[in-house]
């Protein structure tokens, strides 16, 4: 049996962007969407996606799971590290004071960083635990929708 690899990777990130999107996030792919997107009134929750088990795992099960509570940010958006990079790196460089981490999330409140959710704090970890992370964010910086 001969797997391309190549096929084989673009069907991973095909569903791993699919996945983020149909719970409600707004795919960023290009440093201008990102501007557009993080420079909004409101509360905006970015989900730094990316391809390894624990994005799959526990990163984005957790960022849909955590949708279920009354207090949410106004704006769902979602950036791929490793795929889109440069978008990546724009939305990056609003997370002053935090190296760079995927997965991760970030909670940006009127354009400026609230508080972020990194790797280490994802990875390893029960998604329950990530959901309960997100919520307590929500419960100290977001309105009830």
């Amino acid at each position: 049996m001969n797997m391309d690899f190549n096929l084989f990777m673009n069907d991973v990130v095909r569903q791993a962007r699919q996945e983020i999107v149909h719970a409600g996030y707004t795919e960023l792919t290009t440093p201008e969407e990102v501007d557009e997107a993080l420079n909004k009134k409101g509360t905006t929750l970015v989900m730094v996606n990316s391809v390894c088990g624990c994005a799959g795992g526990i990163a984005r099960p957790a960022a849909m799971h955590s949708l279920h509570y009354d207090k949410r940010p106004d704006h769902l958006v979602t950036v791929f590290a490793g795929q889109d990079k440069e978008a990546t790196e724009k939305a990056r460089s609003y997370f002053t004071g935090y190296p760079p981490s995927s997965p991760s999330f970030a909670l940006l409140k009127d354009g400026e960083l609230c508080t972020m959710i990194e790797r280490h704090e994802i990875e390893g970890h029960e998604p329950m635990a990530v959901v309960q992370k997100l919520q307590d964010t929500f419960e100290k910086y977001c309105e009830e929708l």
